[in-house]
Protein backbone atom coordinates (compact mmCIF):
# COMPACT_ATOMS: atom_id res chain seq x y z
CA UNK A 1 0.00 0.00 0.00
CA UNK A 2 1.20 3.66 -0.90
CA UNK A 3 0.31 6.08 1.42
CA UNK A 4 1.02 10.12 0.68
CA UNK A 5 0.01 12.58 3.82
CA UNK A 6 -0.07 16.25 3.66
CA UNK A 7 0.83 18.79 6.11
CA UNK A 8 1.68 22.44 6.69
CA UNK A 9 -1.37 23.82 6.04
CA UNK A 10 -3.41 26.89 7.67
CA UNK A 11 -4.54 30.23 7.85
CA UNK A 12 -1.98 33.02 6.73
CA UNK A 13 -2.09 36.68 5.70
CA UNK A 14 -1.46 37.83 2.76
CA UNK A 15 1.97 38.20 1.34
CA UNK A 16 2.74 35.41 4.23
CA UNK A 17 4.34 31.69 3.47
CA UNK A 18 3.74 28.22 4.47
CA UNK A 19 5.25 25.43 3.50
CA UNK A 20 3.77 22.42 2.82
CA UNK A 21 5.37 18.59 3.43
CA UNK A 22 4.11 15.40 1.84
CA UNK A 23 5.52 12.03 3.55
CA UNK A 24 5.22 9.13 1.20
CA UNK A 25 5.24 5.30 2.44
CA UNK A 26 5.24 2.03 0.89
CA UNK A 27 6.80 3.16 -2.38
CA UNK A 28 10.40 3.55 -3.86
CA UNK A 29 9.77 7.32 -3.30
CA UNK A 30 12.84 8.24 -5.46
CA UNK A 31 12.10 7.17 -8.69
CA UNK A 32 8.85 8.66 -9.04
CA UNK A 33 7.49 12.06 -9.97
CA UNK A 34 6.40 13.87 -7.20
CA UNK A 35 3.37 16.79 -7.82
CA UNK A 36 1.97 19.30 -5.81
CA UNK A 37 -2.07 20.66 -7.27
CA UNK A 38 -5.18 22.61 -5.38
CA UNK A 39 -8.39 23.04 -5.79
CA UNK A 40 -10.36 25.81 -4.34
CA UNK A 41 -14.04 25.91 -3.46
CA UNK A 42 -16.27 25.34 -6.47
CA UNK A 43 -13.46 25.32 -9.04
CA UNK A 44 -11.40 22.30 -10.63
CA UNK A 45 -8.45 20.75 -9.28
CA UNK A 46 -5.55 22.78 -10.88
CA UNK A 47 -1.54 21.93 -11.31
CA UNK A 48 0.80 23.44 -9.23
CA UNK A 49 4.02 22.11 -9.18
CA UNK A 50 6.60 18.77 -9.86
CA UNK A 51 9.71 17.39 -9.37
CA UNK A 52 10.78 14.61 -11.19
CA UNK A 53 13.47 11.90 -9.90
CA UNK A 54 16.12 14.22 -11.65
CA UNK A 55 15.09 17.10 -8.83
CA UNK A 56 13.74 18.77 -12.30
CA UNK A 57 11.13 20.69 -11.71
CA UNK A 58 8.21 22.59 -13.71
CA UNK A 59 5.60 25.15 -12.20
CA UNK A 60 2.45 26.83 -13.29
CA UNK A 61 2.48 30.47 -14.26
CA UNK A 62 0.51 31.55 -11.45
CA UNK A 63 3.16 30.33 -8.99
CA UNK A 64 6.37 30.42 -10.53
CA UNK A 65 8.79 33.09 -8.80
CA UNK A 66 6.68 32.39 -5.08
CA UNK A 67 6.53 28.68 -4.57
CA UNK A 68 9.37 25.95 -4.65
CA UNK A 69 9.03 22.54 -5.03
CA UNK A 70 11.70 19.90 -3.44
CA UNK A 71 12.36 16.66 -2.23
CA UNK A 72 14.05 14.70 0.31
CA UNK A 73 14.76 11.15 -0.60
CA UNK A 74 16.13 10.57 2.99
CA UNK A 75 12.95 11.60 4.08
CA UNK A 76 10.49 10.27 1.54
CA UNK A 77 9.01 14.05 1.56
CA UNK A 78 8.38 16.32 -0.85
CA UNK A 79 7.84 20.31 0.00
CA UNK A 80 6.35 23.17 -1.40
CA UNK A 81 7.66 26.56 -0.12
CA UNK A 82 5.03 29.12 -0.67
CA UNK A 83 5.85 32.73 -0.18
CA UNK A 84 4.33 36.03 -1.48
CA UNK A 85 1.03 34.13 -0.57
CA UNK A 86 -2.08 35.59 -2.11
CA UNK A 87 -5.69 35.36 -1.98
CA UNK A 88 -6.17 33.34 -4.57
CA UNK A 89 -4.23 30.97 -3.19
CA UNK A 90 -6.41 29.92 -0.94
CA UNK A 91 -7.36 25.86 -1.90
CA UNK A 92 -7.24 22.38 -0.81
CA UNK A 93 -3.22 21.19 -1.74
CA UNK A 94 -2.81 17.76 -2.84
CA UNK A 95 -0.12 15.92 -3.09
CA UNK A 96 0.57 13.55 -6.01
CA UNK A 97 2.62 11.15 -7.12
CA UNK A 98 2.99 9.46 -10.38
CA UNK A 99 4.78 6.63 -11.76
CA UNK A 100 6.01 5.81 -15.11
CA UNK A 101 2.77 4.19 -16.47
CA UNK A 102 0.85 7.20 -15.83
CA UNK A 103 -0.70 6.00 -12.49
CA UNK A 104 -1.63 8.50 -9.97
CA UNK A 105 -2.13 8.39 -5.84
CA UNK A 106 -3.36 11.23 -4.38
CA UNK A 107 -3.34 12.10 -0.73
CA UNK A 108 -5.89 13.38 1.73
CA UNK A 109 -4.96 17.29 1.50
CA UNK A 110 -4.51 19.88 3.68
CA UNK A 111 -6.21 23.25 3.35
CA UNK A 112 -4.75 26.74 2.69
CA UNK A 113 -6.44 29.87 3.78
CA UNK A 114 -4.76 33.51 2.58
CA UNK A 115 -6.64 36.19 4.27
CA UNK A 116 -6.91 39.06 5.85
Amino acid sequence: QVRLVESGGGLVQPGGSLRLSCVVSGSIFSIYTMGWYRQAPGKQREFVATVDSTDSTNYSESVKGRFTISRDVAKNTVYLQMNSLKPEDTAVYYCNQRDGLGADIWGQGTQVNVSS
